[in-house]
């Protein structure tokens, strides 16, 4: 006599993973609110060198207490991804503003619908939750990298997002800052990996809880993130475009030198003419090292992608 016994594959492991600096006012109701959120997941608190008791009252929620040295939530990400292992991992701030309980649809439309990031857009009415400043920067930098990298995102820089193993272990962290968010974005459209959106409530952060960020210092570091990140993805494009304009200038510049010469046998500008040659070979080599890099780059992205195929899709161990 045979057993038909039905194998059901083991539920998704989920870690919550919380980068936190000086936030002993909020850190230990955002963990029990996780807890109770996503009752089978491991929360960790990685504190980046608070001078508060940020550490006794994430330990004193139930957290796993883990420290950064190098400061900065970039360099706390980076860690993260690599001590940590998970079927899936929800990032989000420690400072309350975002929703724990929507932790649970998150997770869930990442596994059903097999994608590798969620991101928890922000909705909040304007005022002091989403001050007008900074949702014109949001909205402008979303454009930018749309424009730059493709469609795929209307908040790259929220700070609540789920994503799947093989997007962590794939994900070749070198911000620093804040910019990490606009990274994260930017690594899957490069991938092309399936992602989605879901807005969620944003609220103002409580009293005595005070705001890292700094509007025009972390605002010019995500804008040259980004420029930065073009530059290394799409090479060809950047130094192609540089090798235009310089050839457009160059012919500008030394089209009447030509008509002269052509009338006259005669260069009258022989200093704009040096220029113009100067020019003209600097696009050449601005064409030269973008083709060199462009090959670089499609090296480097080859390897994340065989990196991102190591590990199996989110849906893989759903249970049904």
């Amino acid at each position: 006599m045979s057993l038909n016994v039905e194998q059901h594959p083991a539920r998704p492991s989920v870690a919550v993973l919380i980068p936190c600096y000086n936030e002993e006012v909020t850190i230990a109701r955002v963990v029990r609110g996780f807890r109770a959120a996503v009752s089978d997941a491991t929360i960790f608190v990685y504190d980046n060198n608070s001078a508060d008791g940020t550490s006794r009252e994430a330990r004193a929620a139930g957290a796993i207490v883990r420290t950064e040295p190098y400061q900065g939530k970039g360099n706390v990400v980076r860690r993260m991804f690599a001590d940590i292992d998970a079927d899936v991992y929800v990032l989000v701030d420690g400072d309350l503003t975002y929703d724990p309980s929507a932790a649970g649809e998150l997770i869930g439309r990442l596994i059903e619908q097999n994608l590798d990031m969620v991101v928890g857009t922000r909705v909040a009415a304007e005022g002091e939750a989403f001050p007008r400043g900074h949702r014109a920067g949001n909205r402008g930098f979303n454009l930018v990298v749309s424009w730059l990298f493709g469609a795929g995102f209307t908040d790259i820089l929220s700070g609540y997002r789920v994503v799947s193993r093989r997007f962590a272990k794939s994900f070749p962290v070198s911000s620093s800052g804040f910019e990490i968010e606009t990274e994260l974005a930017i690594h899957a459209l490069d991938l092309k990996l399936a992602v989605g959106e879901m807005p969620l409530r944003y609220g103002v952060r409580p009293e005595q809880s005070e705001s890292k960020l700094r509007t025009y210092r972390d605002g010019t570091r995500i804008l040259l993130t980004i420029l930065r990140m073009y530059r290394a993805l799409h090479p060809l494009r950047f130094f192609g475009s540089i090798a235009i304009v310089l050839a457009l200038i160059a012919i500008v510049l030394g089209e009447p030198l030509i008509v002269t010469y052509l009338e006259t046998g005669l260069v009258p500008r022989f200093p704009t003419a040096i220029l113009v040659m100067g020019l003209l070979q600097l696009a050449v080599m601005a064409g030269a090292v973008g083709l060199i890099l462009h090959e670089l780059a499609s090296a480097r992205r080859e390897q994340k992608l065989l990196r991102y195929l190591e590990f199996p899709s989110p849906a893989a161990r759903h249970v049904r």
